[in-house]
C-alpha cells in the first residue's frame, strides 16, 4: 500500500510504499477514505508530543474514516504501531464508531479530533453545566472555532473568544458573545480578561495556547485583598501552540478559586473519549457545525505538511 511514512523526526512524512497491515486478533482491516492533519499528528511526527516513541519507520496519522470489509463506514483511532491513518489501509481495534447518516467522510475526519478536544474538556474534565460561561484561548483555529459552537450547543450562557487574528463578526456568527484580541500590550490584555471576569464572569477556560496568553488569563484570575470571595474557575489545558511552559506565581493559586486540569490522551480515558466523539457525531449529523476543511490527495502530503493556514483543516484522501 501507499502511505505517509515517517522515517525521521527531522523530515516531513514521505509518500511511499509501506507493508500492508495484517489484522491481529481483535482488529479489523480498514480501507481509509479520509484522515485529518491535526496538531497532534504533526507533533507525533516531529517528536515533540509526549506520545512520541522514537521508533521508525511508522505511518503518520492518529485517526481517520474508512470502510470495514463489510462496507460499514466508521471513524477509527489508535491504530497499532507502526500503522497510522495516513495510508490506503489501516487496522482498527475496539476504537471504532459507526458514522451516522448525513455525516460525510471528509467532514467527520476534519472535526473528530478538534471537536473531541472541547467536548471532552467540557463534559468529562470541567464537568460543564448549562448556564455557565466559557472563555476560549485560541478561538480562531479550527479547534477553537468548533469549541465556540460546541460550548453554545451545550448551553453556555456566555462565550468569550480569544485569538491572535480575530474577526469579531465571524467569531460572533459562530456563537461568541464577546471577543478579545491577543494583539495588545500585556497589561492591556490582563485588563481585558479581568473586565470579562468582573462583567460576565468566567466559569471554564479552554486553553489551546498555553504560554503568555495563559499567563495573562491567570493574572486576571488572581485577586488582591483579603476579603474577597474567590469564585470557582476550571482552567482546562488542551494545547500548547503558543509555548510549552508558563510561569505561575504561587499567589495566583492561593488568591483564587482556580482549578487547573488537563484534557487529552491520558487525562481522559478511552471510554470517555469514545463516548464524547459518539455524542459529537450524533449532534453534528442532526445539526451540522460550521467547519472549514480542504480535502487533498495523500500523495501531496510532503508538499503540504508544513503549510500554514489558520481556521481550515487539511484532510488527506488516499
Amino acid at each position: 500500500m501507499n502511505a505517509a511514512v515517517v522515517e525521521s523526526y527531522a523530515n516531513p512524512p514521505q509518500y511511499k510504499a509501506f507493508s500492508d497491515p495484517v489484522p491481529q486478533e481483535g482488529e479489523r482491516l480498514v480501507k481509509v477514505t479520509a484522515a485529518g492533519l491535526h496538531p497532534i499528528v504533526k507533533a507525533l511526527a516531529n517528536g515533540t508530543h509526549y506520545g512520541s516513541t522514537g521508533q521508525f519507520p511508522f505511518v503518520a496519522g492518529v485517526d481517520g474514516v474508512g470502510a470495514l470489509e463489510d462496507g460499514t463506514r466508521v471513524y477509527f483511532a489508535a491504530a497499532r504501531p507502526p500503522f497510522g491513518t495516513f495510508s490506503e489501509l489501516s487496522v482498527a481495534g475496539n476504537f471504532t464508531i459507526p458514522l451516522p447518516e448525513g455525516l460525510e467522510d471528509t467532514t467527520a475526519a476534519a472535526i473528530a479530533n478538534p471537536g473531541m478536544s472541547s467536548w471532552v474538556a467540557l463534559q468529562a474534565r470541567a464537568k460543564f453545566v448549562a448556564g455557565e460561561s466559557v472563555l476560549i484561548l485560541g478561538a480562531t483555529g479550527s479547534a477553537g472555532q468548533l469549541a465556540i459552537q460546541i460550548a453554545k450547543r451545550l448551553g453556555a450562557r456566555h462565550v468569550v473568544a480569544v485569538g491572535r487574528h480575530v474577526n469579531e463578526q465571524e467569531l460572533k456568527a459562530l456563537g461568541a458573545d464577546s471577543v478579545i484580541s491577543l494583539q495588545q500590550e500585556p497589561d492591556a490584555l490582563v485588563a481585558a480578561f479581568r473586565n470579562e471576569w468582573n462583567t460576565t464572569g468566567v466559569d471554564v477556560v479552554l486553553d489551546y495556547l498555553w504560554g503568555p496568553p495563559a499567563e495573562a488569563v491567570l493574572a486576571a484570575i488572581a485577586q488582591k485583598g483579603l476579603s474577597h470571595a474567590a469564585p470557582r474557575v476550571r482552567f482546562v489545558q488542551i494545547g500548547g501552540s503558543a509555548a510549552p511552559t508558563i510561569t505561575l506565581p504561587a499567589a495566583t493559586l492561593r488568591s483564587s478559586g482556580l482549578e487547573i486540569l488537563g484534557s487529552g490522551f491520558g487525562s481522559a480515558s478511552m471510554p470517555q473519549i469514545k463516548a464524547a466523539i459518539t455524542e459529537f457525531f450524533t449532534s453534528a449529523a442532526a445539526q451540522p457545525f460550521k467547519v472549514q476543511l480542504r480535502a487533498v490527495p495523500l500523495s501531496d502530503v510532503t508538499a503540504l505538511w508544513n503549510e500554514q493556514g489558520e481556521g481550515a483543516r487539511l484532510v488527506f484522501q488516499p
